[in-house]
């Protein structure tokens, strides 16, 4: 049996299992979050575009679509987001792991979860009439 470096135990213990820890809460889910755009991926597939604006304000697009203005609340280990053409919640638990910010849908915990691929301090491009900033 091989035995494992220092190194390679130091890594295994300080990288928890994606979607181990606990949810992060409103206040650090706004903390990761707040003034940046968010690209998000499901699997190897594009997903979607989030900006996060102050206020608990978001602007969200689905890849190819046009943006919706909306705004997110904590509720329990939830953050429920309500967008101006979805007036429905739809409620996530965010993990900060060492793939990206996860995202796993309420009522759906063994799903494909969404990971924020990329970043950028940019604002969100809006495609459509309702052209966003």
């Amino acid at each position: 049996m091989r035995r494992l470096t220092p190194f390679v135990l130091a890594v295994l213990v300080t990288v928890p299992a994606v979607g181990a820890d606990a949810p992060l809460t409103g206040p650090e889910f706004d903390a990761l979050s707040q003034g940046k755009t968010l690209f998000y991926s499901s699997g190897s597939e594009p997903y979607g575009v989030e900006e996060y604006l102050p206020g608990r304000k978001v602007r969200w697009a689905f890849v190819g679509d046009q943006c919706m203005e909306g705004y997110w609340y904590e509720e329990g280990e939830f953050i429920c987001f309500v967008y101006d053409r979805q007036p429905i919640p739809q409620c996530w638990t965010f993990y900060d792991t060492p793939q990206g910010l996860m995202a796993r849908f309420r009522g759906d915990p063994e799903g494909m979860p969404l990971v924020a691929v990329e970043e950028s301090p940019e604002p969100l491009a809006c495609a459509g009439p309702d052209v966003g900033v």
